[in-house]
């Protein structure tokens, strides 16, 4: 494969966003694309049109983010505690601490991989035995990676060792090369890489024979021809499950490179296509929110995303996500520095507060 070691800072045009805006961009964009999405999840584009005609906005009465933004903050809050730091253990030790080991009834939270993974945790396993299900290759990684490129900005290797750091205890295989794309996406755009360059340092992560890569190729080289192009390249009809990471992730990159960067049209021909739609437009809002950061963001859009609920994972309730990408700024800034205090962390203490074909959703709460 290729190899991206740093992708140096684009000089900034007066008035383009610093550091600070753009993490926050990728992280609100995240949560935007989701709540956005997550009424098309697993929709075929038909069934969309039916329903709503184009989805243009939010069409839930009270829209929120899904397991994908909850997830991407308990990575994030994560990342923001040990940095560079990070490894495996303490990976498996907070998914422990934070989501096995609680006593909270029946599990709440996400999809095939995150069951999976807790199946094995309970049942003692460690990484990367943990990762060892059925499904192995989900997206379940690729929806939680935007936060290790807004701590890595400008260097998408080390974007993805991270990412394929906390995905060991989940994933292996596609769904770590698929959570790699994205984070080393994330970190380009962070720097100031226009998008023919944030998709370059994407290729660049995973191996050049992947289903991964050839996905993302097969999108990128259909994106001018717009989202119908972009779906038919990458969708594997027939195929039962929505989540498949390489698939998602390149109708991400797909929705992105059509819109050119633009906010407002990747997030919402992600959603169009359907599919894992609370995923890819995640996917593409925080790529699209690194590139161009928070004033790209509909104000509407923004207004509506608050502070998690704890739907899916209880332990992180009333963390928003611009709170983890100031942390993550924070600890970007301080490599080496002491650890990162949050609520998840000290909850024991009281602080706690192609083709259009059917098929079955991921996982459901």
């Amino acid at each position: 494969m290729a190899s991206i070691a740093c992708t140096p800072p684009v000089p900034a045009p007066q008035g383009a966003p610093g550091p600070g805006e753009r993490a926050r961009g990728a992280l609100l964009g995240l949560a935007v694309g989701d709540a956005l999405g997550a009424p098309a999840e697993n929709m075929k584009p038909s069934e969309i049109r039916a329903r709503w005609g184009r989805i243009t906005g939010y069409v839930a009465e009270r829209p929120a983010g899904t397991d994908d933004t909850e997830y991407a903050i308990f990575s994030g809050l994560l990342l923001a505690r040990y940095g560079s730091a990070l490894t495996p253990a303490r990976v498996e030790a907070a998914w422990h601490e934070w989501i096995a080991d609680r006593d909270e009834g029946p599990f709440r939270g996400a999809g095939f991989s995150e069951r999976g993974t807790l199946e094995n945790l309970r049942r003692g396993l460690a990484a990367p035995i943990s990762a060892q299900h059925r499904h192995a290759w989900s997206d379940g990684l690729a929806m939680r990676a935007a936060p290790h490129g807004v701590f890595a900005a400008g260097r998408p290797a080390e974007a993805a060792r991270l990412a394929a750091i906390d995905g060991s205890v989940s994933h292996d295989g596609e769904g770590i090369y698929g959570g790699q794309a994205v984070a080393a996406g994330v970190a380009a755009a962070m720097a100031g890489a226009p998008p023919v360059s944030v998709v370059a340092a994407a290729l660049a992560v995973v191996p050049d024979d992947s289903w991964t890569a050839r996905s993302l190729r097969r999108a990128l080289t259909a994106a001018h021809r717009g989202e119908r192009a972009v779906r038919s390249a990458v969708v594997i009809g027939g195929y039962p499950w929505t989540d498949l990471a390489p698939e998602a992730v390149a109708l991400a990159f797909g929705a992105y490179a059509a819109a050119d960067g633009d906010f407002a049209d990747a997030v919402l021909t992600a959603v169009n296509m359907g599919r894992d739609a609370d995923t890819t437009a995640a996917v593409a809002g925080a790529l699209a929110g690194a590139t161009h950061g928070t004033a790209a963001i509909p104000a509407d859009w923004a207004a509506a995303i608050g502070p998690a609920r704890g739907t899916c994972l209880p332990a992180i309730a009333g963390h928003h996500v611009l709170e983890v990408a100031d942390l993550l700024i924070r600890a970007a800034g301080a490599r080496g520095g002491p650890e990162v205090p949050h609520r998840a962390h000290d909850a024991e203490d009281g602080a706690e507060d192609g083709a259009e074909d059917g098929a079955p959703a991921k996982a459901r709460s």
